[in-house]
Parts: C-alpha cells; structure tokens; sequence
C-alpha cells in the first residue's frame, strides 16, 4: 500500500504570520507542507514566490511540495531548488519542454511531479507514467487559481486510470479535500492529499489531520 499523507496548504494560512501557519502544520502532525505558486498568467491569480518556500523550510523539518501554477517553469527550476523545495510539480498544460524539465528536477536531486488540470485528458500524462520521468503525479480536483474551491469528482476516474497504469506512482490530489471527499478520493487510488481552507479553519487542526490519515486509510484499502 503506498503511503498515505496530508499536506496542508499554506495558501489558507494566515500570509501575516505564514512561519507560524506552517508550524501550526508540522505540529498538527502534517507530514509535508504544499506551497502553491502563482504567476497570475498560468492561472488568474498572484500567490506565493521562492521567499515562500524559503520561510517555510527555515522553520520546519518536514519537505517542501511546491505547485508550480505558472507558465514557464523551466525558468524559475533552480531558483526554487535553492529556496528549500523538496518536490517540483509542474504542469502538463505549462508552455516547457516536459521531459527536460522533470530530468533537470531530478538532475537537482529534487522529486520530479506532474500536474494536470480536470479539463485536461488523463492521456497527456501517459509519457510521464511510461517512461518514469515522475515520481508524483497531481490532480487538480478544483480549478487552479484559488482556493476553497468545490471539490470535482469527476477526476476520480483520472486517478483510478493513472493507478492501474503505474501502480509504483504517489497520487496526489489537491482541491476541495475534507472529511467527505478524501475517501472517494483514496478509493479511486489516490495517496496524497492536499487540503488548504478545510484545515486551517480547524480548531484542532491535529485532530483533522489524523480523521483525513484515517479516512484515506480505510478507502485505500477498500479499493485495493
């Protein structure tokens, strides 16, 4: 069974204090933190940049996923390597060279990932998958470019198609994820959650974490 975690989006953070909202995380049990970058061209909006991820990994001991939402990411490779990332998400729709991206991310040392938005075909993906050029694929559930969003389901079939085909890929799922949308989720195959609004606004966010873990668990299992 792949490992199941939750990564808590420190876009629902408080960008006033952001050192505290992604130790909130860490302490809550959280087992990566997920930086979503904004270009405000890629998608409608302007959100975190390499300073982001820098605060974030000077303050806390788990890794740094980050979202690349922009259009060319082959420019900005080395500048969030440097600044602490862990793992690179790019996305299929960005205007690159794929492949040379990805390699130029693992050439870092860094876990190469790739995203897909829900109106994009699951098949795009296909090369990533076969040829391995990935460690992580993302699937967008909301439309990129904000947060609390509602949750799409109808990219769980995207999950299930990418499961059967690289049963050795982590899965990550990131938009509208709370208490009733994880299993689905994990029953379609999914293994790593991305969850922003529903976490923050938790009282104990500790609490939340381990019913998302649990949750997640649980489904995973039944779809196996």
């Amino acid at each position: 069974m792949p490992d199941i975690q939750i990564m808590p989006s420190i876009l629902a953070a408080d960008f006033g204090r952001l050192a505290e909202g992604c130790l909130r995380a860490e302490e809550a049990g959280a087992d990566q933190i997920h930086v979503d970058v904004m270009d405000g061209v890629f998608v409608p909006n302007i959100s975190f940049g390499p300073e982001a991820v820098k605060a974030s990994a000077a303050v806390v001991s788990i890794p740094q996923n980050v979202h690349l939402m922009i259009t060319q990411p082959q420019n900005y490779i080395q500048t969030f390597v440097d600044a602490g990332a862990d793992t690179i998400q790019i996305h299929v729709e960005s205007k690159c060279d794929i492949q040379e991206v990805l390699a130029e991310i693992r050439g870092l040392g860094k876990r190469p990932a790739i995203t897909i938005n829900p109106e994009t075909p699951v098949e795009s993906l296909f090369p990533c998958l076969d040829n391995r050029w990935v460690d992580e694929v993302l699937i967008m559930s909301v439309h990129p470019g904000f947060g609390g969003q509602k949750y799409i389901a109808a990219v769980e079939e995207k999950i299930a198609v990418i499961r059967r085909r690289a049963d050795w890929v982590d899965i990550a799922i990131d938009g509208g994820i709370d208490g009733e949308t994880v299993g689905p989720a994990a029953a379609a195959g999914a293994n790593l959650f991305v969850a922003g609004s529903y976490l923050y606004k938790q009282a104990d966010m500790a609490a939340a974490i381990t019913n998302l873990r649990e949750t997640a668990q649980d489904n995973f299992c039944r779809a196996l």
